[in-house]
This record gives structure tokens, C-alpha cells and sequence, in this order.
């Protein structure tokens, strides 16, 4: 099963909604095509940076067919399918992948903080309802739950479960994975911050918030790093630091909408219960915009 459309750059998009709070294909598509032209490798729809959460079914796949048809190819679609009900993950992964999607990521979990064998079982189930690759996300700080280096090492004998997104911050448990796991098994960063560090220890890359804003810097960071320069990797690794930190001043991703509204993409506009970033945190978001110099972009489309 192909695993090399997964590796390099991916951007968690963000979903841009109207002023009605429905989803705005449009400003999808153009922000889509804005990921591609800048070099990322794969597009990461609906998954926790796109408000998966406040999207109904029947929204998820229009936002995953509009991505797919936006990308025309350029750049592959790991589409998010996660939920606390695995009858109704199954249901949303079925038709992620009948929407065109070229994978699939699944978020562990949450709220009912299954063991390490419902963990097990949940994602079987799910391997054993889709074709496609799936990709683990564990996110213990969204999920209250961790998946162990050992639970995720016998995920990965399935034969189309072909990778993590590891977001636990818990370095040792990535560096455990990386050493055991099986050669084609991709390990994908979860936190921006980490993608240098961890692509230097044999990760092979992120899927990322700032590409929202810099797709075409975090693509050249992650592929000098994936290439040995790291002296390249390191620079453009600082000059983005300030922004990944600023992204995660509030809850992801009101910074990174607010961000891309400064920049001239489109209307900060979310779903409740997610509001507006707060007003005194605007100065460092634009001051982190400034110093990457995105501001510098002129609006999209």
C-alpha cells in the first residue's frame, strides 16, 4: 500500500465558513490551491484544525470533495474521520474515501477514554470497514487518552493502518516508535514545533497549522531537513518559531484564522462554541506574521 503520498508536509486545513456559518467552498478552494503552489504533499481536511467537530456528516464530505477536486492531483488527501462511536467513524471513513479521499486519519477517541485494547479493537474495526491507508492520530491532550508506543507498534501490523500522527508530546514515546517500528510505517510530527527535532531522530515529517499560513516555508524546512541540511532546516525553523507559538495562544485554530484574516484569505469566522481571538493577543499574531513576513502576501484569488 502507497505510504510515500504521506510523507514531507501536510496542512491541517482550516474549514472558512460564511457569514451564515456555512462552509464557503469557494474561499476551500482557493486556499487549497494557495497549500499546493506553496509545495505541500498532502492536504489534512476536517480534522481538529478544520472544526471537524461542529461539521455534520453531509458537510464533512462536501468539504473532502471540494479539497480532492481543488487539488486536481497535486497533492494527495488524508481526510479526518474521528469520533468517540466507531459505528459512526466507520460511517464518516466510508464516505471520506467515496468522496475521493486518498486516506484516511483517525483521531483516538475521547470523552469515554477507552483502554489500550478498546484502542486496539476500535481502530481494527475501522482497518477491517476501508481499503485506503489509515493513519493514527494521537492527540492525548484533545482525547484525555494516550496510545502507547506498544498498543501503536501492534496497530501497525494491520496492513492498512501505515502511520501515526503523534502529538503526545512525550519525545521518548515517539523516539520508542521510531526505533521499533516497522520500515514502511510513517511517523508523522503533530505539534510544528517538534517537526525539526523529530525528522532529525527519522520522523518523516508533519502535519502542520503554520502551513496554513507559510505552506511554501514549512515545505522548505521539512525538505531540507528530510534531505540533511539542517542548517537550512534550522534557520527557517526559527524564523517560524514565534508563529507556531502564537498559533496556540488560544485554542487551535482561532489564531490561525485570525492569522489568515490579517494576511487577506478570508473572513475569521467560526462555529460556536468557538469565538473571536481575543483582542489583546492580535499584537503578537501580527507580530509573528511580520516576522515570518507573511504579512507581505497580497490577498488570494
Amino acid at each position: 500500500m502507497e505510504v510515500q503520498r504521506f510523507r514531507g508536509v501536510g496542512v491541517a486545513l482550516v474549514t472558512p465558513f460564511g457569514e451564515d456559518r456555512s462552509v464557503d467552498t469557494e474561499a476551500l478552494r482557493r486556499h487549497v490551491s494557495f497549500q499546493t503552489e506553496g509545495g505541500v504533499q498532502f492536504l489534512v481536511p476536517c480534522g481538529t484544525t478544520g472544526e471537524s467537530a461542529t461539521l455534520s456528516a453531509g458537510e464533512q464530505s462536501r468539504v473532502i470533495r471540494a479539497t480532492v477536486d481543488a487539488a486536481r492531483g497535486r497533492a494527495a488527501v488524508l481526510a479526518g474521520a474521528g469520533g468517540n462511536d466507531t459505528a459512526e467513524v466507520i460511517r464518516r471513513a466510508v464516505a471520506a474515501q467515496e468522496a475521493g479521499a486518498d486516506g484516511i486519519l483517525s483521531v483516538s477517541p475521547a470523552y469515554n477514554k477507552p483502554s489500550q485494547r478498546g484502542l486496539i479493537e476500535h481502530y481494527r474495526a475501522l482497518a477491517e470497514a476501508v481499503d485506503c491507508p489509515i493513519i493514527v492520530y494521537n492527540v492525548p491532550g484533545r482525547t484525555s487518552s494516550n496510545i502507547r508506543a506498544d498498543t501503536l507498534l501492534a496497530l501497525a501490523e494491520v496492513d492498512n493502518i501505515v502511520g501515526v500522527k503523534e502529538a503526545s508530546g512525550d519525545v521518548n514515546q515517539v523516539m520508542t516508535i521510531l526505533r521499533e517500528r516497522p520500515a514502511e510505517f510513517v511517523v508523522l510530527s503533530g505539534d510544528d514545533s517538534l517537526a525539526l527535532p523529530l525528522v532529525a531522530a527519522g520522523a518523516d515529517g508533519v502535519i502542520s497549522v503554520v502551513a496554513n499560513e507559510a505552506p511554501g516555508l514549512m515545505a522548505q524546512l521539512v525538505g531540507s531537513a528530510l534531505s540533511g541540511d539542517y542548517t537550512a532546516a534550522r534557520a527557517l525553523h526559527f524564523r517560524l518559531l514565534p508563529l507556531m507559538e502564537a498559533n496556540f495562544i488560544e485554542t487551535n485554530p482561532v489564531p490561525v484564522k485570525a492569522a489568515l484574516e490579517m494576511m487577506g484569505h478570508f473572513d475569521a469566522i467560526y462555529r460556536l462554541p468557538l469565538v473571536p481571538l481575543d483582542k489583546r493577543n492580535e499584537p503578537r499574531l501580527r507580530s509573528a506574521l511580520t516576522e515570518a513576513g507573511l504579512l507581505k502576501l497580497e490577498r488570494v484569488g
